[in-house]
Parts: structure tokens; C-alpha cells; sequence
């Protein structure tokens, strides 16, 4: 593979989900422009009731609606629809700076991965969320053999081959977590920079909060969907658990229907999760044969 540059003729797009952000999202198109004059700047609008799409069109970006709420609705959209090389992913709230944008062009590039994560600079140091982040890190090893410093970064880069061989599955801001539970399934190249965060110091401390909440549910996703069979089992235990306890304090004779009927849940709790397991495989060699139809970057 020959080596590249950002300037090699590549197609950059980049893309900018936003709902209700009339007061930053001008100075956000104008600082991406700057920064990576070669793109084209996106703005998907996600039912603004202000004038979000009307100052992205003034500030130089090609505007979309996409009426379905959420932000994984959106980026659904995004990557369905526009066509590039080279995609960088933001936010229209100026969280993000443009100006990190170029670093997140040429890791992809020098790097060859085809997607990296702008690691934000409160997630990298805030000691808030650091036992969550250490319980997420485990069960990813765990259970897809990778790890990621900050899983709900919103600001990232992909190659073409990235965005359209992703399902998009989720509907709101999970949509962070499943990008990268997709590059681990399939075990596609990535990497993680160190970036600045434009947010005020109080934003971050409600961040991290946020983002421990979501880290708890994107758990039990990521046990569903990467290893089913551990996620119903342990269902079955807690069944199982709850049937010894009825005949512990009922007795045998009064306890052994009810018991039964969560003995025979169990199993069959335990019986979905092999199947599903099975399923999951064959369903992650589906995607990564997807995965490798589409051209890898600089050989179209």
C-alpha cells in the first residue's frame, strides 16, 4: 500500500449531528472548514425547533433533516447517505475542537486503522468515572479483546469501509458505544489520541456522571450482544438462585411447584443464550466478510 497524505486526493466529509444548536453550529462549520479546507461540512438537522439549519447554511454547510429523534437515527442517515473517503464524525455544540480534526485525518491515514477516537481530555483524568471505565475496560477484554480508554467519544474519524459496513443499530447517544463495540467484534484496526475538550469545567463533572449511567447500560448491551450465552446464564443463575430460595423457606412440599417453574425458566433461559450464541457468531463473520467488500483506503 502506498503511503498517503490528506491531501492525496481523498474525499473528507465531515459530519455534524444537531438538534437546536443555532448558537454554536455556525462557528463550528467555519472552524472545520478551516481546519480541513478540503472538506465538505454536513449538518444533519434532528428536528430543531431554533435556526440550527438556517445558520449552518450561512456558515457554508450542506444541510439535511432527519426526522427520526435520536443520534443514532442521525448518524444512520449520515452514513447511509454521504459518500467520501474519509469520514470525521462531531458534535454541532462546539464541544469538540475543529482544529483537532487534522490529527484525527492523518492518524487514520499513518496509523491505517480505519477508525479512531479523539479521547477526551475528561475522560483521560477524571477520577469520577475511572471504576466504571475499569469495569467496562475488563469486560471488553473479556469479551472482545480490546480496549478503549473513552467508548462514548464523540468526536472520531472512519474510513469508507468502516461506515458502510455499520449496522447502526442504536437510536440515541449509545450510538458512541456501538461504533466501538463493532471495531472490537470485528476486530478492525483503531486508535486513540489525546485531544482538548472545549468544556467548561462543571460541564465535564455532569459528563462524567452522564456517562457512568451509560456506561452501566452499555454493560448489559455489550454481555447481549458479544456473549449471549454469559448474559442468559447468568439470568438462569438468578432463577435457579430464586428456586432454591422458595424451597428453602417454603419446604418441599409447599415450594416444589413454584420452584420448579423457575428451575424450568432457568433452563430455558440458559438453553436461548447457546442458541444465541451460535447465532452471534455466524452473524459477526457476516459483517466482517461486509466489512472486507469494501475497498480499504487508497486502493479504489
Amino acid at each position: 500500500m502506498n503511503a498517503l497524505a490528506v491531501g492525496d486526493g481523498l474525499k473528507i466529509a465531515v459530519l455534524l449531528p444537531c438538534h437546536n444548536q443555532a448558537g454554536s453550529i455556525g462557528a463550528v462549520v467555519r472552524g472545520f472548514a478551516e481546519a480541513l479546507p478540503e472538506a465538505q461540512v454536513y449538518v444533519f438537522d434532528n428536528n430543531s425547533t431554533d435556526d440550527t439549519a438556517r445558520e449552518a447554511t450561512h456558515a457554508g454547510a450542506r444541510v439535511f433533516r432527519e426526522q427520526r429523534p435520536g443520534k443514532g437515527s442521525v448518524v444512520r442517515r449520515m452514513f447511509a447517505d454521504v459518500e467520501a473517503d474519509i469520514y470525521v464524525l462531531a458534535d454541532g455544540d462546539g464541544t469538540y475542537d475543529p482544529a483537532d480534526a487534522p490529527s484525527l485525518v492523518n492518524a487514520l491515514i499513518t496509523e491505517h486503522a480505519d477508525m479512531v477516537i479523539g479521547m477526551r481530555s475528561s475522560v483521560a483524568g477524571n477520577a469520577a468515572s475511572s471504576f466504571a471505565r475499569r469495569v467496562l475496560d475488563g469486560l471488553y477484554r473479556q469479551s472482545i479483546g480490546v480496549s478503549f480508554v473513552d467508548v462514548f467519544s464523540g468526536y472520531r474519524a472512519f474510513t469508507r469501509r468502516f461506515v458502510k459496513s455499520f449496522p447502526a443499530i442504536s437510536k440515541g447517544y449509545d450510538i458512541d458505544a456501538e461504533l466501538s463495540i463493532h471495531a472490537g467484534q470485528l476486530m478492525i484496526p483503531t486508535a486513540e489520541i489525546d485531544l482538548t475538550e472545549r468544556s467548561e469545567a462543571d460541564r465535564r463533572a455532569r459528563n462524567a456522571a452522564k456517562d457512568t449511567l451509560r456506561v452501566l447500560k452499555v454493560l448489559a448491551m455489550l454481555m447481549k450482544e458479544t456473549r449471549p450465552f454469559a448474559f442468559y446464564a447468568s439470568v438462569a443463575t438468578l432463577f435457579w438462585m430464586a428456586g432454591l430460595a422458595v424451597l428453602a423457606a417454603a419446604g418441599w412440599d409447599g415450594g416444589i411447584a413454584p420452584a420448579t417453574g423457575l428451575f424450568v425458566t432457568g433452563f430455558l433461559s440458559a438453553a436461548c443464550g447457546l442458541v444465541l450464541e451460535s447465532l452471534g457468531r455466524a452473524r459477526v463473520e457476516q459483517k466482517r466478510i461486509l466489512f472486507l467488500t469494501v475497498p480499504a483506503l487508497g486502493t479504489q
